[in-house]
Parts: structure tokens; sequence; C-alpha cells
């Protein structure tokens, strides 16, 4: 998930906040992705606010009681750096949330999928990937062994409240 729409400015890039429209845009992907069934046993999160304001906000449109774990690195990650974040999840890890930045989350959906699904991620990167964009995907094997064309996209929805 790309995080929700951001204050334009702020102290540092790191720490821009969300705007109101991120926040309730957020909540609507937390409730939609809980309408599909889903419920994160894990929540990767860039540490950076807007992200951790994001993933506040879903969990709440979710129903989800469960800390993130904030990770600095994913605030710069490429999406080869991203596939290695995900290679170290814990193993015992089943459902999986991943929030991160543009333009690493959309190539990120763009190397995962193995084109098999009706809708490619691509639909959402050529509009950008927009703010709140979500991809989801099926994975059968260990995080370790994920790479790029090993998932299967379900679907992807874009969080508008």
């Amino acid at each position: 998930m790309r995080h929700g729409k951001a204050e334009q400015m702020g102290p540092t890039d790191f720490d821009r906040a969300l705007a109101d429209r991120g926040h309730a845009d957020a909540r609507e992907a937390g409730g939609w992705l809980a309408d599909q069934g889903f419920a994160p046993d894990h929540a990767l999160v860039s540490a950076a606010l807007r992200t951790r304001e994001t993933w506040d906000a879903l969990a709440d449109g979710g129903g989800w009681a469960l800390e993130a774990e904030l990770d600095r690195g994913l605030y710069s990650a490429e999406p080869d750096t991203a596939i290695d974040l995900l290679g170290q999840v814990d193993p015992a890890v089943r459902r999986l949330v991943v929030i991160g930045h543009n333009p690493t989350m959309a190539y990120l959906a763009q190397l995962l999928g193995d084109g098999a699904a009706p809708e490619e991620p691509e639909q959402l990167v050529a509009g950008g990937f927009p703010t709140s964009a979500l991809a989801v995907f099926a994975y059968d094997g260990e995080w370790a062994d994920l790479a790029e064309g090993s998932a299967r996209l379900l679907t992807q929805h874009v969080g508008r409240a």
C-alpha cells in the first residue's frame, strides 16, 4: 500500500503528516480490506510520519488491534531492497500489510505479480499508483523465497472516502 495523501510541507519530508483526506482514505481502505475478509498478522510500515499515520487509520478502518513494525529503511528503499525486507518477515506471518512510498510501492506491485491476474497492477501504476492505493497478492511460499513474479495479484483498490 502507498501511504495516504500527505500535507505538502513538514519540518522534513520524513516528518510530513497526513492531510485530513489521507486519514479518511486510509480508514476507507481498511474498511474495504476488512470487508474482503482480510485481517493482517503483521504490518511492516515505513517509519515516516505519514506512513505511520496511514497504518493507524487503516487499522482503525479495518478494526485491527495490531502494532506495526516500523522500518526506517523502507522509507528510502528501492524495490529490490523492499523485497529483501519482505524476505526477513517471520515465517509464521501468513497475512502481511506493507505500507511505503512511491515509486517503490508501485514498482514492487509490478515486480511481484506473476502476470496471471485479470487486472494487472500496471493499471494503478499507469495512474501513478495514487495515494491510498493498494494491491492484494497471494503468495504460496516462505517470505525468504519471495522473488519477482512469484505472487498472484488478487485485487487492487484505491481508498477514497
